[in-house]
């Protein structure tokens, strides 16, 4: 079987990597389109998958989002059309959705977000199978189109199964110069471009917070857009490292002492990897982030003077490992569903 694969962030190469590789195994026939977009082609790259970028993204207002998904959805129809793929997956490409309603292509979204309203409704309505984590409840994934028919929902946290067989390199500290003696800290910024992000000043009081700490810590910022990367270097801070590539971000996150994040990939990923995490995130806290706090596996950051800047002594590694075949099951079941 022919499968259409689209990544238009960062964490999709990640997230759907062991879904594409236990396909490919199977003997199915993959091809990976690619939306210009913060580290996604360097992520590709460094995994070593093969893609065609076609497009990029549109920025943070509606008008420049409506014009980038109607330009390279019209791109993506000329390529997938030439192709005829059976299926395609991809994890909230609001493209992928458009080109499949178009060209009657069974699809499967997976996502483990919810307010993302606009993206979401579109991507469910036209996908023939949605996958979402079991703490989001019922009747917000209902609201947006995934009806129980077309709704898969997977135990855990998505980072679960695409970790599962990870081993941290612990060579990252050294190759990015850092210094294990001193507290390591990540910093993620906030989702500046997207629909559902709420501006707030933790996020800046952080980093102000941690270049002050400069003689007992060290903090690897790792930028969504060039715009933020160049803003944190302006700041001139020499405790403050901003990579210029793509790197092994999940062994750094294990490596940690920790994780402040305004996004929810990386935040959940260090849950995955039992770093201590904070995150910044002010849009409307969604139904995992919700249960990961409650269940005190996640804080939320009010006051940077509060982070406990302290080095780490348990062991890394994946806590919670969880098998990704049965995401590819639930994949491969969207063929036998009737439109």
């Amino acid at each position: 079987m022919k499968i259409w694969v689209d990544c238009t962030a960062a964490a999709h190469p990640l997230v759907l990597r062991p879904i594409i590789e236990r396909l490919e195994a199977r003997g199915d026939e993959l091809f990976i389109t690619a939306r210009e977009y913060g580290q996604t082609v360097g992520i590709l790259d460094r995994l070593g998958m093969h893609y065609t970028v076609v497009g990029e993204h549109g920025g943070a207002s509606r008008l420049g989002k409506a014009r980038a998904l109607e330009s390279r959805s019209r791109a993506l129809t000329k390529v997938v059309w030439e192709q005829q793929p059976e299926l395609a997956l991809a994890h909230g490409s609001v493209d992928l959705a458009v080109v499949c309603w178009l060209l009657r292509i069974a699809s499967v979204q997976m996502q483990d977000y919810e307010f993302a309203n606009l993206q979401r409704q579109i991507a469910f309505r036209a996908a023939r199978r949605v996958l979402m984590p079991e703490s989001i409840p019922v009747d917000r994934l209902r609201k947006l189109g995934a009806k129980p028919k077309k709704l898969v929902r997977f135990p855990g946290l998505k980072e679960d199964y695409y970790l599962a067989d990870f081993v941290p390199d612990e060579g990252i500290i050294e190759d990015l110069g850092l210094d294990r003696t001193k507290v390591i800290v990540v910093l993620r910024p906030p989702p500046e471009t997207s629909e559902y992000h709420a501006p707030n000043d933790v996020y800046g009081l952080t980093i102000k917070h941690l270049a002050e700490a400069d003689g007992e810590v060290q903090a690897v910022i790792i930028p969504r857009t060039p715009e933020q990367g160049e803003a944190a270097r302006a700041l001139g801070a020499p405790n403050l490292l901003i990579p210029d590539r793509a790197i092994d971000a999940q062994s750094l996150i294990a490596c940690a002492d920790l994780v402040v994040s305004a996004g929810g990939t990386m935040n959940r990923e260090a849950v995955a990897l039992g770093t201590p995490v904070y995150t910044t995130f002010s849009g409307k806290m969604g139904g995992v982030d919700e249960v990961l706090i409650h269940e005190g596996r996640l804080q939320v950051l009010e006051d940077p003077g509060t982070l406990p800047l302290v080095k780490r002594t348990d062991p890394i590694g994946v806590r919670n490992p969880r098998d990704p075949a049965f995401l590819v099951q639930a994949v491969l079941g969207a063929v036998a569903l009737t439109p």
